[in-house]
């Protein structure tokens, strides 16, 4: 049995639809490519997928450009001149923008005023307060910013101090670390000077006593003063 005659429609589904585009796709690039090589012939083949992807074919021999040319001369027709005029349409409306905004930018500057009116000598003197207007608010708002951040940069270098003299003062209240207050710095040099008067003291009465230089020793020598 042969196959069966596929209907011509649209395909609903969209994965058998793309399938079925690239392999047709494919076959009617290689009729072009048979057609250029057994007959010599100019083909120029553009395809644009559903989704909008381009594809083309075009004779090794020449260019697209060249096709179009081909064609207009053949048609006796110009592609060209009226996406032309187009164009320049559309060039000589930015030119004339173009100018106008150089010529306000020179009013705002206090030039080119001597041909204007008194209401547009009054229009313009409007824009330049209320562009005067939005300058000063911008202003105004950089300079808040700023000083808001000025303001948390001091706060964050309060915290930090506090923290710090939060820390020093508790390892001033370790005794591990060794620091000691006023007072006990002082009760330190008490101690010290009563030892000192303690060993002359013992000094001075085995001076008088040398009896007692075999009594035990500078302790014996203190117990008996």
């Amino acid at each position: 049995m042969g196959r069966g005659k596929i209907e011509i429609k649209r395909i609903e589904n969209d994965t058998n639809r793309q399938v079925t585009y690239s392999k047709r796709r494919n076959g009617i690039f290689k009729k072009a490519q048979e057609l250029t090589v057994l007959c010599d012939a100019k083909v120029s083949l553009i395809m644009f997928s559903s989704t909008g992807k381009l594809h083309e074919f075009i004779s090794p021999s020449t260019t697209t450009k060249k096709t179009f040319d081909l064609y207009q001369q053949a048609m006796g027709i110009d592609l060209w001149s009226t996406h032309y005029e187009k164009m320049q349409e559309t060039l000589r409306k930015l030119k004339d923008i173009n100018n106008k905004l150089r010529r306000e930018i020179r009013q705002r500057m206090g030039d080119d005023l001597e041909y204007l009116s008194v209401e547009e000598l009054r229009g313009l003197e409007q824009k330049m307060t209320s562009s005067v207007e939005i300058v000063r608010e911008r202003k105004y708002h950089v300079i808040k910013t700023q000083t808001d951040t000025c303001k948390k940069k001091v706060k964050n270098l309060e915290q930090v101090h506090g923290n710090l003299l939060l820390h020093f003062e508790a390892k001033c209240e370790d005794p591990q670390y060794g620091i000691v207050d006023n007072e006990g710095e002082e009760s330190a040099v008490a101690l010290a000077n009563g030892a000192s008067n303690l060993y002359a003291l013992g000094l001075h009465h085995h001076a008088h006593h040398p009896s007692l230089h075999h009594g035990g020793g500078f302790g014996s020598q203190l117990r008996l003063a």
